[in-house]
């Protein structure tokens, strides 16, 4: 089983080498995930700072 990479940036899982917002900087270390799937009407989201759906790791290291 492969581990996913986190941005160390926004904390979104990424599949790829570079992550959206544009860090190549990676962690597999993290606890808990959030999925966001309607940023607009999430009030998670809102609190958090998430403006785009994805999965997203709680806390990193």
């Amino acid at each position: 089983m492969v581990k996913k990479k986190v941005c160390k940036r926004c904390k979104l899982f990424v599949e790829g080498n570079v992550c959206p917002c544009g860090v190549s900087s990676f962690t597999t270390t993290f606890q808990g995930r959030l999925l966001i799937t309607d940023p607009e009407n999430s009030l998670i989201a809102k609190n958090v700072g998430i403006t785009t759906k994805g999965e997203y790791a709680i806390k990193i290291r």
